[in-house]
């Protein structure tokens, strides 16, 4: 009987034991928890104060007193035209009268090297089915709709 009680015994201990180590470790886990809760509560009021911030400097009256303060700016009178006399001179043109269009040649390269026939993938590959068979495939499958 002796022996039966030190296994008894021995089996409280250990029990005992784990339990007190199950224990530990969700406390450990609960304050890790509460731990990262305290953090994210703290960026988002950081994030909060940042974003008032940017509220208080992205404010129109403030930024108008800015431009109105550093910037020499006048009011646009709708008034406001001029002569076609004071316009700049045209720019030169660098392509020789006669000279094939340069932009309308790459458009046209760009339009060749995209040719409908090339296949992107989305369809299927075209077969080399004689003329004779696809007829017959197109009738077998919507031939009743006449």
């Amino acid at each position: 009987m002796r022996l039966l009680h030190f296994v008894v015994i021995g089996m409280l201990i250990f029990a005992a034991s784990y339990v007190y180590r199950i224990k530990m470790e969700s406390t450990a886990r609960v304050e890790r928890v509460l731990r990262l809760n305290a953090e994210i509560r703290e960026q988002r009021d950081a994030i909060a104060r940042l974003r008032a911030q940017w509220a208080k400097l992205d404010a129109p009256l403030r930024l108008q007193g800015l431009v109105e303060r550093h910037l020499p700016l006048k009011p646009i009178n709708a008034n406001q035209y001029d002569s076609l006399k004071n316009l700049p001179e045209r720019p030169p043109n660098f392509a020789r009268p006669g000279a094939r269009d340069p932009i309308g040649a790459m458009i046209n390269t760009i339009e060749a090297a995209a040719a409908p026939d090339s296949t992107t993938g989305s369809i299927a590959a075209p077969t080399d089915q004689p003329a004779t068979d696809q007829a017959t495939d197109s009738d077998q499958a919507g031939g009743d709709q006449q």
